[in-house]
């Protein structure tokens, strides 16, 4: 499992996340990450910001309703052993 940290802008100590899973839609880059490796825990849904050309990756935390129940049915589909509670 892929492990990436997320360094926030105000100047934080960077927070470090496990990738679940990964998946484009409408030209879009979604991660679904996790803070454990194991075993239950909270899951997050990212959506990268980058634009083409950017040196890193700009991420944020998925925070619209409509937006994120409808990416989180994509990764529920494409992780069949996992359910998603909203």
């Amino acid at each position: 499992m892929d492990k990436i940290s997320l360094c926030p802008v105000d100047g934080e100590e960077a927070v470090g996340f496990f990738v679940l899973e990964e998946t484009r839609i409408g030209g879009v880059s979604y991660l679904l990450v996790t803070e454990s490796e194991e075993g239950d825990s909270e899951a997050y849904i990212l959506k990268d910001l980058s634009e083409d050309g950017d040196p890193e990756a700009k991420y944020v935390f998925v925070e619209d309703d409509r937006e994120l129940e409808a990416v989180s049915k994509v990764f529920e589909e494409l992780l069949e052993d996992v359910d998603l509670e909203l």
